[in-house]
């Protein structure tokens, strides 16, 4: 399988199809490169390069003990594109993706970049704190990390089934599909990555690193998200940024960008071109 190797010899796999153009796609908490499926196949068929890594501990890569946090997350996606000797670059991040993408933009520079997107993003921050108050609470993403080390297997179904997709809302119809791959992509990476990997997403501050960014950047976020909530997210990015676009989606889910594919793609898609 195509792998780079970091510099604390962490196995990264990735998947790197087309020519042209590249977009290199982030995913979100816990998941694999697998989720953006319905991504990858729009913008190849729309004449881009589409690149998507698995995130350290997460799908292929190397279940290591450590590292699982925002700075590491950043410099094993700067190892791929140093690997690809990418130029021109579009990044793409989801939820936790999002975090990533905005941490690397900050720490390794703009030079080879021309745009980003995140979508169901967790910056600025998302823990509640005096500077945050419109955050969850600490005990939120507590519980989340109980819920794992007792039952993984059980509560990533349950995230799926429920809230992630917005499948507890009234009159949604679920997809066990959707459902099956997303506890399949989880299950496939490692509980301490993911265990951790909750503190990353959760209580690392974006705010200074959004101040940094003065490359185009389109947010999507959703008024009903359930796992990231809208009023401390989207809206916050898109005003930090020097040039940030918000588009605002009234009743999507966190994983619009399956369920809601075609919308999403349509709206990346003017995005990139305008």
């Amino acid at each position: 399988m195509p792998a780079v190797i970091t510099k604390d010899g962490v196995e990264i796999y990735y998947k790197d199809w087309g020519s042209g153009q590249p977009i290199v796609f982030s995913h979100g908490w816990p998941l694999s490169a697998d989720d953006w499926d319905a991504q990858m196949l729009f913008f190849l068929h729309h004449g881009y390069r589409v690149i998507a890594h698995d995130r350290r501990g997460h799908g292929r890569s190397s279940q290591v003990g450590d590292g699982h946090d925002m700075d590491h997350y950043a410099d094993d996606l700067a190892a791929v594109m140093a690997h690809l000797k990418l130029k021109d670059v579009i990044h793409v991040g989801h939820s936790t993706g999002g975090g990533e993408v905005v941490h690397y933009l900050a720490r390794h520079g703009q030079s080879n970049v021309a745009k980003a997107a995140i979508i169901s993003a967790v910056p600025p921050l998302m823990v509640k704190t005096a500077a945050n108050p419109l955050g969850l609470p600490k005990s939120v993403f507590d519980d989340l990390q109980a819920q794992l080390a007792a039952n993984r297997s059980q509560f990533y179904r349950d995230v799926a089934a429920g809230p992630f997709y917005g499948y507890n809302r009234p009159g949604v119809k679920s997809s066990e599909a959707v459902i099956e791959n997303w506890w399949r992509q989880g299950m496939m990476g490692g509980a301490k990555a993911h265990y951790d990997g909750i503190v990353a997403f959760s209580q690392t501050d974006f705010t200074e690193d959004l101040k940094k960014i003065t490359i185009p950047v389109l947010v999507m976020h959703s008024e009903d998200d359930q796992i990231v909530p809208y009023v401390a997210s989207g809206p916050l990015s898109a005003k930090l940024l020097n040039n940030g676009t918000l588009i605002t989606y009234k009743d999507f889910p966190h994983g619009m960008p399956t369920t809601q594919a075609e919308k999403i793609n349509a709206d990346l898609l003017a995005f990139l071109k305008g």
